[in-house]
């Protein structure tokens, strides 16, 4: 399916990864924090959480960089890392904070990563593929970036909740919900499931060998 772009359309895009940017740039300056990485680093983290995933994205899909195109986007980021690391140095932050952010950054990518998909012609599944790929890529760029193991790759439900979240996005437009109500729907789906799997440890089964 093609989702052709109107300027409301392009307006609520524009609105969604802006938020999706702030928010994941957010959650890598936390981790870079848990480093004690100075200003330098912890820019640097967060515009790699931020803006990483949607930019792979982008040259995947043979389009301009997001950020590139508009530098909003990377002023975005920079002002999420500055602000938060000064925020942090008077105001005690919750760890659990970082989760959050965490959250809302991989629900809402994962909706503007399909979306932007479906707008130049890539079959459903590639989209929702693609929608996963934006909201988990920048996570594991920061956590590599911070000599950590991927969250994604051993933490509770993370990129199967985003692949769910964005089939259920194109599965409510294919019922012709209107898009902002899809949206909205699949998005809140992906992060309080995200957070419940968290707090109930639900996680997929493990590779072992047998013994």
């Amino acid at each position: 399916m093609i989702v052709y772009p109107t300027p409301a359309l392009l307006t609520n895009l524009y609105w969604i990864t802006l938020i999706a940017v702030i928010v994941s740039s957010a959650s890598g300056v936390l981790k870079a924090g848990f480093k004690q990485f100075d200003l330098f680093g912890v820019i640097i983290i967060a515009i790699a959480t931020g803006l990483g995933g949607g930019s792979l994205r982008d040259m995947l899909l043979d389009r301009d960089v997001f950020w590139i195109r508009d530098q909003g986007f990377f002023i975005a980021s920079l002002v999420s890392a500055i602000v938060i690391f000064i925020t942090a140095r008077f105001t005690a932050i919750s760890p659990r904070f970082f989760l959050v952010a965490d959250a809302a950054g991989l629900a809402t990518f994962g909706i503007a990563g399909t979306l932007v998909s479906l707008m130049v012609g890539a079959p459903w599944l590639v989209a929702s593929f693609m929608g996963v790929m934006t909201g988990t890529m920048g996570g594991i760029f920061r956590d590599v970036l911070s000599n950590e193991p991927p969250v994604v790759f051993q933490s509770p439900l993370y990129a199967t909740v985003s692949w769910g979240g964005s089939l259920l996005f194109i599965t409510l437009l294919y019922l012709n919900i209107e898009i902002t109500i899809a949206a909205g729907i699949a998005g809140t789906c992906i992060f309080v499931t995200r957070l419940l799997a968290i707090k109930f440890n639900i996680s997929l089964p493990r590779f072992r060998f047998k013994s």
